[in-house]
C-alpha cells in the first residue's frame, strides 16, 4: 500500500475506534437503513470505510448491479477472490452502538477457498469485534469474537446455505447475550462479555468471498 493510503487507512481505523469510545450505552440513535439504491455503482456509501483482518492483498467493495437483489437493482459487494485463507475484508458503517439487532440479506456468489458473508459487531478496529457468519461451503452460520486479530468460535449451528440466492442473517445483541438468527429464524443464542463498550457495524467476508450485500437494518 502506498504510504499516503495506508496513513489514511490508519488514521481512519482510530477515529472509529475514538468514536466507538465515545458512543455512550444507550445513546444510539434511531433504525437505520441502508439498501445501496442511491449510491452510484463502483463507489463505496457515504460514512463506509474498508479495513481488512489478516494478510493477503487489498479489499474490493463497491456497489453493483443486480437484478435479482431484494431491494432494488443494486447490491453492496466484496469482489477480490484473494485466495489467502486468513483474511477477513470489512466494511466499516459510521453507526456505533452497543446492544442491537442488526440483519443484513446477502448473496454467496462464488469462492474457492471460503464462500462466507458475515455482520461484525462491537468493533473497535479491523482485529477487535464480533461476527456472525454463514458458509456457504460448510453449511454452517458460526459466532467468533475476534481479539488482536485471532477468530474465535464460541457458538454454531449446521444449517443450509445454498449458493446464488438471497439470505437473510441476524444478529441480536443484548449485553453479554447473542441471539443469531437466519432467514428469520432464531438458530441459536450464546454469551460473551470479551467486549462490552459501544464499537461500530460492520459487513465482513472471508478469503476468496464473493459476496453481495443488501438492505442492512441496524436497530438499537
Amino acid at each position: 500500500m502506498p504510504g499516503k493510503q495506508r496513513r489514511r487507512s490508519i488514521l481512519a481505523m482510530t477515529s472509529l475506534a475514538v468514536a466507538a469510545r465515545a458512543t455512550r450505552a444507550g445513546a444510539e440513535g434511531p433504525t437505520v437503513r441502508f439498501d445501496f439504491e442511491d449510491v452510484p455503482v463502483g463507489q463505496l456509501p457515504p460514512g463506509v470505510i474498508t479495513g481488512l483482518t489478516g494478510g493477503g492483498g487489498p479489499v474490493k467493495w463497491s456497489v453493483i448491479e443486480d437484478k435479482t437483489a431484494p431491494v432494488g437493482p443494486k447490491a453492496l459487494a466484496q469482489t477480490s477472490a484473494d485466495r489467502t485463507d486468513y483474511r477477513f475484508p470489512l466494511a466499516i458503517f459510521d453507526q456505533t452502538a452497543k446492544d442491537a439487532m442488526v440483519t443484513v440479506r446477502f448473496k454467496a456468489v462464488s469462492g474457492e477457498v471460503d464462500r462466507a458473508a458475515g455482520i461484525a459487531l462491537r468493533l473497535s478496529d479491523a482485529n477487535n469485534y464480533y461476527v456472525v457468519r454463514a458458509n456457504a461451503l460448510e453449511d454452517n452460520v458460526r459466532l467468533y469474537r475476534v481479539v488482536a486479530g485471532k477468530r474465535i468460535q464460541f457458538a454454531g449451528a449446521d444449517v443450509k446455505v445454498p449458493s446464488g440466492i438471497w439470505h437473510q442473517l441476524g444478529l441480536d445483541v443484548r449485553g453479554n447475550r447473542f441471539e443469531v438468527l437466519f432467514n428469520g429464524k432464531s438458530l441459536y443464542s450464546a454469551t460473551d462479555s470479551t467486549f462490552a463498550r459501544p464499537g461500530h457495524v460492520a459487513l465482513w467476508t472471508k478469503a476468496d468471498s464473493v459476496t453481495y450485500f443488501d438492505e442492512l437494518i441496524i436497530k438499537p
